[in-house]
């Protein structure tokens, strides 16, 4: 479904008496109804009996199972749902603004232009959402490297969208180049593994490797195979930026504009993370299927060299969870960039991923699913209502120069905008006490499942790490809404002003119904902690 509806879009675009007589708006609009089919479809497809043991599809190259269809029908409704945040400004505002501006013009009185974002940006988004899809049901190397490149590119345009921005262009090169290093690693990883033992298959490598660690394990294929493992997870952990993999992140985050940020910040990690667990998952299963008498198992995710075991997967996500704990907490603190600490903020955040991702027990997948659903709910309404406060703020800048500068930048800007724009200081505020963990908000009750699960597996040093950074990261979420409630701006507004340019009804729905869910999961929470039970159930029954 995707796939063919990109090829519409492209062929609707390159038509000019389409592309012209179309508001670029409407491809956006209709990308987002695209999401929303391809979601039914996908829920449709979990009907299918045979699908509970999973369907090999292209010669085995994807493996389509409940738990992609599911994350599937996620991706795609959180995809429309940032679309859904794409501006939509009436018309006598941009008959204002097309006179400063030589992307615009008037024809029979109709509004219309060309070279506007929207069109590209709907375009390109479906690519990295094809991206995201296919990796989430990649079970060979190959369609794993080609889903992730596919889904990385359409990211790295997405960077660079604005062209007449130095920043946006500065921060498409930088993540270019270096989401370049960290697919060269990746393909590295892979070259190693095929290199030592002639397969890209997932399955077919996990049962030879557990052989290999049993019968030959002073071999070098056996050193290889986890070497090029150990290479892909690295890259792997570098494209989720977390620490000590992490530099790229704040300057492309910062200097994206903020309609992309949302993008950056929510769809890779998801596909990545499941990938990831994907991966850790067939390992440990296939090397608990080996029971020999008398016979130590070295598991595959060692890394060993002289006799001595150098590196573990395990301890190496717990080593970049520490990291990403203390780093995104410590740094972030001195922030004075609303964007740059957000992204501090969610390397915070991959910390917490990556415990639950390293521990993985039943309890822990569990708390990791939970986690990634409120992360992604409550990024996304935090970036949506910084998108508000910035159509409200520079709204002069909308009017009389671009469309492009409406992004809030600094903290400073949000002084005092509770006495201008209550309900939306309060929804920021709802977001910011979640992230932080305050009860009995929806991100307490998924810090407080991944820290369970770290205490009840004896992780403990993990849990008063994670306890400690929480409670510190908690200042700097304070600071935002210090800020927001307590000082005043200088000048005054006019009032007759401030009404001149308002959310879309959608923009206004969406910010509403999210925080609304953030503030009130306490009342009815079964949905989601059934639904992430059942998953758990459904990949932990065959161990």
């Amino acid at each position: 479904m995707i796939f063919i509806s990109l090829l519409i879009l492209i062929v609707a675009i390159a038509i000019p008496s389409i592309r012209i007589n179309l508001s670029p708006n409407l491809f956006v609009r209709l990308t987002a109804i695209i999401f929303i089919y391809a979601a039914g479809l996908s829920f449709n497809s979990l009907y299918i009996q045979s699908i509970e043991s999973g369907l090999g599809i292209y010669s085995g190259l994807f493996h389509v199972t409940i738990t992609s269809q599911i994350i599937d029908i996620f991706i795609f409704i959180i995809g429309a749902l940032i679309l859904t945040a794409w501006p939509i400004f009436y018309n006598h505002l941009l008959k204002n603004s097309y006179k400063n501006n030589s992307n615009f013009y008037l024809k029979s009185d109709k509004l219309s232009y060309e070279n506007n974002p929207a069109t590209e940006y709907s375009l390109i988004v479906i690519f990295s959402s094809l991206g995201s899809s296919l990796l989430l049901s990649s079970s060979d190397f190959i369609s794993m490297y080609l889903s992730l490149e596919l889904q990385s590119f359409g990211v790295y345009i997405l960077a660079t969208l604005y062209r007449d921005s130095e920043s946006a262009t500065a921060a498409g090169l930088k993540y270019f180049l270096l989401g370049g290093l960290s697919s060269c690693v990746i393909l590295l990883g892979i070259a190693l593994i095929y290199s030592y033992s002639g397969i890209t298959n997932f399955e077919s490598l996990y049962s030879l490797s557990s052989v290999l660690h049993v019968f030959t394990f002073h071999e070098p294929a056996s050193l290889g195979i986890s070497l090029g493992i150990i290479l892909i997870l690295l890259g792997l952990l570098f494209k989720i930026a977390a620490a000590p993999l992490h530099n790229w992140a704040p300057d492309v985050y910062d200097n994206s504009p903020t309609i992309v940020t949302i993008w950056l910040t929510i769809m890779p990690k998801i596909s990545i993370i499941f990938l990831l667990f994907e991966i850790i998952n067939g390992l440990n299963f296939s090397t608990s299927l080996l029971v020999l008498d008398n016979i130590k198992i070295l598991p595959v995710f060692y890394l060993k060299f002289a006799n001595y075991n150098i590196v573990e997967i395990k301890h190496l996500l717990l080593l970049s969870a520490l990291l990403s704990l203390i780093i995104g907490t410590v740094v972030g603190l001195s922030q004075i960039r609303i964007k740059r600490l957000l992204a501090y903020s969610t390397i915070s955040h991959v910390g917490f991923i990556l415990i639950a991702l390293a521990i993985n027990s039943a309890s822990s997948i569990e708390a990791l699913y939970f986690y990634i659903i409120q992360y992604s709910l409550t990024n996304l309404n935090v970036f949506l209502i910084l998108l508000a406060f910035g159509y409200v703020i520079n709204k002069k800048n909308l009017i009389n120069n671009s469309l492009i500068n409406s992004d809030i930048q600094f903290i400073s800007q949000l002084k005092g905008q509770f006495f201008h724009n209550p309900i939306l200081s309060l929804s920021l505020t709802i977001c910011l006490f979640s992230m932080a963990g305050v009860p009995p908000l929806i991100g307490f009750f998924s810090k407080y499942y991944v820290l369970y699960s770290a205490i009840d597996n004896q992780y403990y040093l993990m849990g008063i790490v994670a306890i400690l950074t929480s409670v510190i990261s908690a200042s700097y979420y304070i600071k935002i809404i210090r800020v927001l409630h307590t000082e005043e701006t200088k000048t005054k507004t006019n009032t007759t002003e401030s009404n001149e340019l308002v959310l879309n009804n959608l923009h206004s729905f969406l910010i509403s119904s999210l925080t609304l869910g953030l503030l009130l999961f306490l009342i009815k929470p079964t949905i989601i902690l059934n639904s992430v039970q059942l998953l758990s159930i459904l990949l932990f029954d065959k161990i």
